[in-house]
């Protein structure tokens, strides 16, 4: 059976050295950066199993936590690291079945302009990458709307990574992201993004993090109506195995919402964890249906571009 891993991670070589230039320290606050499958494709794509297909995202190395918010390179940034992604799908369809997009989120007017021109007509990008804060503010905030607006319209999918907030001091990659995650899921439901546009698609990473486990005190406290618009996000599986969790994930989101997903190369060393992430989804009792929705029917339906 095909795997389409829908969180696949790089980190686009000639994008790296454009951003090294400009600030040599960029990779400091962030060891796991410097995997060496990030930007060596070649080696990347050897690490991958024969049925493995992917998604490829860049990972949060974003220009406007590096430069000023005025920087006018932000946005050429943004655009030169769209035209590597694309490039990589088309120099290895074999291997790379999409890819996700950046949107520079300083300039909200930028970010329209770049998706129009690159992610609405482009072969290979699939959608755009946005995170769980940024420019200092919730993703959830009012001023980024028009994005969200956008990509409803499109119908194309929002891929959401969490990032730390960098308003707190012991931020934990272990637990720190997962909050983040479902936080951002919350206000954006608390926000109402999915009554003003029900058809808006957003692939959460990390198996939607807290919700599924915490489903029912969303439930009882926040209502049946919200409870409802937690079912509306996709999830990926990127949870590191744990079966029983992730039959809890499909237990909550369905399994017509549930991609696969893994981090890779990111997770388990040295290759990433797509080994135990497949061994952990055969054995939390799904059918051979909810098996195939997830490995990659799902994908071919959420890829179809409107």
């Amino acid at each position: 059976m095909t795997h389409v891993d829908v969180f696949a991670h790089v980190l686009p070589p000639k994008f790296l050295q454009q951003i090294l230039e400009i600030v040599p320290t960029a990779l400091d606050q962030a060891g796991w950066m410097k995997h060496p499958l990030l930007s060596d494709i070649g080696k990347h794509i050897v690490s991958l199993a024969p049925n493995e297909r992917q998604v490829i995202s860049a990972v949060n190395l974003n220009p406007e936590d590096l430069l000023p918010a005025n920087d006018p390179r932000i946005v050429s940034l943004c655009r030169a690291a769209n035209i590597e992604l694309q490039s990589m799908v088309q120099d290895y369809p074999q291997v790379f079945v999409g890819a996700v997009g950046m949107v520079p989120m300083n300039d909200i007017a930028a970010a329209l302009r770049l998706i129009d021109e690159q992610v609405a007509p482009a072969d290979g990008l699939a959608g755009i990458q946005l995170f769980t804060r940024a420019m200092g503010k919730p993703i959830s905030d009012p001023s980024f709307e028009p994005i969200f607006e956008k990509m409803a319209k499109l119908q194309l999918p929002i891929w959401l990574h969490p990032v730390f907030d960098e308003r707190l001091t012991e931020n934990s990659l272990t637990f720190s992201w997962e909050y983040e995650q479902t936080k951002a899921m919350d206000l954006l439901v608390q926000a109402g993004i999915f009554k003003r546009y029900p058809n808006l698609k957003i692939i959460v990473h990390h198996a939607g993090a807290m919700v599924p486990f915490f489903a029912e005190r969303i439930r009882y406290i926040e209502g049946v109506d919200a409870y409802a618009d937690y079912k509306r996000f996709y999830v990926d599986t990127a949870i590191l195995g744990n079966p029983q969790a992730l039959a809890l994930t499909v237990d909550f989101f369905g399994a017509d919402h549930v991609l696969y997903g893994t981090d890779a190369p990111l997770g388990v060393p040295p290759f990433g964890a797509d080994k135990v992430i497949t061994q952990a989804l055969y054995d939390a009792g799904l059918t051979t249906e909810q098996l195939a929705l997830i490995f990659h029917d799902n994908w071919m339906k959420l890829s179809e571009k409107a």
